[in-house]
């Protein structure tokens, strides 16, 4: 029998905090701000997108003490049990200094008025923690999720190089005092299950994914929150309750990573970061599209499971899963069944789930040497934006001609959808210019875009027959993909 604890308990700082009247909707940035009147994390979108809000978060993953930059706006406090949350107050040089993360940045004059700057010395905080000698790719990359108004950032990129060249990770509070920390989160580790609130301010956190199901059964109608890039928008602009709510985050059984010789198998809340290894080694056609998927902070917090159970036209990882010919594994109490991803998706809003089920894995197969596969995305920002039009092509020529094609879009329809009459269209003829021109006569049967604030309709259509044209050079001229590379802006 599962115990159940009426209280979330963490660590702030050098503190433990032990909450016992939270709602499913109270946010981490309201809760410093308001409550803990830390001021320094500042609300400047409140959707995850300016980095102003940024705090670290650690938690223990298989017994090690792992710290990720997140943003608090959408991170809520009821997924913080037996974590530790680390704000730009608790930074501290040698005796009583400032960091050298905040010294560089007085010292190369990188900040002017000032709002951004603590978001932006945590996003070099981690990166400091995690690399000594940052390239300037490695910056930008960190950097993805804090907008600046004021710099232009040359000047904080200068101060994150002059932060790796002063060092002193050794001596940072975060290594001296780890096993305070670590001894500290096992402490507040009992095995319970959380229960909190009331009415449409319930939430609950698992003990384990077993306790997830039962939970699940007993609450139909829960919004099963993972990395909440999405559902922390719910809340703060459009004003949704999100009770009850099962936060599972923290659950170590669906952060696995499995691999075979035919694929790799990933739990539900595997992030974005935790797969980008298992991207460079397996998918490396798409690791410059996975860099693109959000900032830093987003990529540490959005989960691929949920980006798929999400449902959502425009999900960037739901035409590369479509085209690699990915299934997810659903599970409703103990009763588990598989489902390809492209027939997952049923209409706008509308997934195959039953009453009781949750996303529990995936299983992505290896695109195949004998194939060509490509990813790319269009969107009217470069980094941390969603896609106008996104697409995955995975074609396999034998003797000249296109033996197997698989081809998938998101923003071109409802759901994220293959391709079936462009396919059909290229299969069985020359892989040359003039197949690829007739082919694109099937886009009209496959889709009907519409328009709006991000694209029109009519350039979506234009995109996504720009995009076979594109991944057709590539194939056969040697075209190198360098847009989507992150070092070809380092």
């Amino acid at each position: 029998m599962v115990q159940t604890r009426k209280s979330i308990r963490f660590l702030l700082n050098d503190h433990v905090v032990d909450l016992d009247t939270v709602a499913a909707s109270d946010t981490l940035l309201d809760f410093l701000r308001l409550q803990q009147r830390l001021c320094g994390s500042k609300e400047g979108c409140a959707e995850g997108d300016c980095g102003a809000c940024t705090v670290l978060v650690g938690r223990l993953a298989d017994g090690d003490l792992k710290y990720e930059t997140v943003n608090s706006c959408i991170r809520f406090v009821g997924s913080l049990d037996a974590c530790h949350v680390v704000t730009v107050e608790h930074l501290r040089g040698c005796d009583g200094a400032l960091h050298p993360v905040q010294q560089a940045m007085v010292d190369m004059h990188g900040s002017q008025c000032g709002f951004c700057t603590p978001g932006i010395v945590m996003s070099l905080y981690a990166l400091w923690m995690a690399n000594a000698r940052p390239s300037n790719a490695d910056i930008e990359t960190a950097l993805q999720g804090n907008l600046c108004r004021c710099t232009g950032y040359e000047a904080i990129i200068r101060a994150a190089l002059a932060a790796g060249s002063a060092g002193g990770q050794d001596r940072d509070v975060l290594i001296s005092e780890r096993d305070t920390v670590v001894a500290a989160l096992q402490g507040l580790t009992d095995g319970s299950r959380v229960a909190m609130g009331h009415g449409d301010d319930r939430f609950f956190v698992p003990a384990s994914v077993d306790d997830l199901a039962d939970i699940r059964l007993e609450n139909p109608t829960s919004v099963i929150v993972a990395g909440a890039t999405d559902v922390g928008l719910w809340v703060n602009k459009h004003m949704r309750s999100i009770g009850p709510a099962v936060f599972i985050s923290h659950l170590d059984e669906l952060h696995r990573i499995e691999e075979t010789e035919t694929g790799v198998t990933i739990g539900a809340c595997v992030t974005y970061t935790e797969f980008q290894d298992a991207v460079a080694t397996h998918f490396p056609q798409i690791a410059g599209y996975w860099n693109r998927i959000g900032g830093e902070q987003v990529r540490n917090m959005g989960t691929v499971g949920g980006n798929v159970a999400n449902g959502s036209p425009i999900g960037d990882t739901p035409p590369v899963l479509i085209a690699l010919g990915a299934s997810l594994t659903l599970r409703n109490g103990t009763q588990q069944r598989t489902v390809p991803v492209e027939n997952f998706f049923i209409d706008y809003g509308e997934q195959d789930r039953e009453v009781g089920d949750f996303v529990e894995a995936l299983h992505i197969p290896f695109p195949g040497e004998d194939y060509s596969f490509a990813a790319y995305k269009v969107s009217k920002r470069r980094d941390e934006d969603i896609s106008s039009v996104a697409a995955a092509f995975r074609v396999r020529i034998a003797d000249g001609k296109v033996a197997d094609a698989v081809i998938a879009y998101g923003g071109m329809a409802a759901t994220p959808k293959r391709a079936t009459a462009v396919e059909g269209l290229l299969t069985g003829k020359a892989w040359t210019a003039q197949t690829i021109t007739d082919a694109q006569a099937g886009f009209a049967e496959d889709f009907s875009p519409i328009g709006d604030w991000r694209a029109s309709a009519e350039y979506r259509a234009l995109v996504a027959r720009k995009l076979l044209a594109r991944f057709h050079l590539e194939t056969t001229q040697g075209v190198e993909n360098t847009s989507l590379r992150r070092e070809a802006v380092a």
